[in-house]
């Protein structure tokens, strides 16, 4: 009987870097970011993705140049970026993948509200599609990541809501979700938490000042809010009931 040949044993860092396609994990991070400036109702430029990544514009310009090669987005003559048919399937996977990893950290895994972004960057490029199975299966079927903004394929979408610094004085506002950008500053997301400024919570509005912020108020506990938080809060906005007067 002849001798066995070794087996030779392949380092799974290796094996995932030899043939690799597609998106690089800096241009996955512009894909992302893409993605969410796309579902706002305004033209996309090469500045507010540098300001998103904190980057200096050449270098944004760069990397919008080679994504531009590879069919990922197309810029018309202003300028403004819009992704192609290839880019926005790539760029709604990143995110899909984002969102349902937040979930599982928050709902199966317990890392608190303000930290599951944070947490998520840092473990979403590792993600296999096996993986992503089965933490898709323990999600369940959650539509919304924990900050209330939509799974791609889940079938929940922006629905029309209200920005919090827009909302009327003397309404109840129920908060719906947080604005992707701000979900950058853990800092931000912590203040939030500890006032209990989290999706499905309602309040009501007692007062308002385009400088001084918006006012909040549940369990007769007053909350005043910059216009800047303010500004990345988004609900739904309902009058208040009038009391009955009674028999």
């Amino acid at each position: 009987m002849g001798d066995v040949p070794p087996v030779k044993r392949t380092n799974p860092r290796q094996r995932r870097r030899v043939g690799m396609e597609g998106p690089t994990t800096k241009e996955r991070d512009y894909l992302e970011v893409l993605y969410y400036l796309s579902q706002r109702s305004e033209p996309v430029i090469a500045a507010q993705v540098a300001r998103w990544l904190a980057l200096q514009p050449p270098t944004v310009s760069h990397a919008l140049q080679e994504m531009e090669k590879k069919g990922y987005i197309q810029r018309d003559e202003r300028g403004e970026i819009t992704l192609t048919s290839v880019g926005a399937g790539l760029a709604e996977g990143i995110v899909r993948r984002h969102r349902i990893l937040e979930r599982f950290l928050a709902d199966v895994v317990g890392v608190p509200w303000h930290m599951v972004h944070e947490e998520a960057v840092h473990l979403e490029h590792a993600l296999s599609p096996a993986l992503e199975d089965r933490i898709t299966i323990l999600v369940g079927d959650a539509t919304t990541c924990p900050h209330g903004n939509p799974i791609p394929g889940s079938g929940a979408s922006y629905t029309p809501a209200v920005r919090l610094d827009m909302a009327p004085v003397g309404a109840l506002f129920t908060i719906r979700r947080i604005e992707e950008e701000a979900e950058e500053r853990t800092d931000l997301l912590r203040y939030l938490e500890a006032n209990r400024l989290l999706p499905g919570n309602q309040f009501f509005i007692p007062d308002a000042s385009p400088t001084y912020g918006v006012t909040l108020r549940s369990c007769n506990r007053d909350t005043t809010l910059s216009p800047e938080i303010a500004g990345v809060i988004w609900g739904e906005v309902a009058a208040l009931e009038p009391r009955s007067s009674g028999a």
